[in-house]
């Protein structure tokens, strides 16, 4: 549901600017919108997900993921809760809901969700990049031709070419942690549009959205691709 909801938005943005695209356009909207109704139904089983993630989160080990987990699963209830009041104005089951307050506290909390979540991915990838730089010095120790053209190389050149290649290292030897830092990445576009904190377009809104749904797709179709919590 979602792949097809940012597919469409991605293909309306691309198509609206094309003469001769209108009746197009028109049906890549309204199935847009049909769909984006479609998953207010998987609402509820969303919202027991988040509260079940955020029992297991609060046993993890680690304090910063811990904590950053554990804050980032409460505000995905809010968000959701927010989200369903939403789909029941939206439906004419409460028509006294004052959509616009109720869309902006949906999509802070989602921003605050996926912040804190991001906050996670950056601890972790700096464990990694700790992890991998330790295990370099060790073999430079044991190299002492490579650490003296290391010693001699031009300073900030070497500085940035060794956190691009430590970065890159780091990630390639986790993949589940490069496909969340993904994933949190393009999902964020979304509420930052929405809240004003940086304006984007349609287009990569929906480039955003459809690239972390193929993420969440390879997530659950190869389980050993979630990122583990310590």
């Amino acid at each position: 549901f979602r792949a097809t909801q940012y597919t469409c938005m991605l293909l309306r943005y691309l198509l609206e600017p094309k003469a001769g695209k209108e009746k197009v356009v028109m049906k890549l909207k309204k199935l847009e919108s049909s769909v984006s109704t479609g998953r207010k139904w998987l609402r509820l089983g969303n919202v027991v997900h988040a509260v079940q993630a955020t029992e297991q989160s609060i046993h993890a080990n680690d304090l910063v993921p811990r904590l950053c987990l554990t804050l980032a699963n409460l505000n995905r209830v809010i968000y959701f809760i927010c989200d369903t009041i939403l789909w029941v104005r939206s439906v004419g089951l409460a028509s006294g809901i004052n959509k616009e307050k109720w869309r902006i506290w949906a999509a802070r909390h989602y921003y605050y969700s996926l912040l804190l979540s991001l906050g996670r991915d950056l601890y972790e990838i700096s464990q990694q990049m700790e992890q991998v730089a330790h295990n370099r010095a060790k073999r430079e120790k044991s190299s002492p031709r490579d650490h003296l053209e290391y010693s001699v190389a031009d300073e900030e050149t070497e500085w940035l070419q060794s956190f691009l290649l430590l970065l890159f290292r780091s990630l390639k030897q986790h993949p589940p942690l490069l496909l969340d830092t993904v994933k949190n990445f393009c999902d964020i576009l979304n509420p930052l549009d929405q809240l004003g904190i940086y304006k984007s377009n349609p287009g990569i809104i929906g480039l955003g959205g459809l690239v972390s749904s193929v993420a969440g797709m390879v997530i659950v179709a190869y389980p050993q691709m979630k990122l583990k919590t310590r």
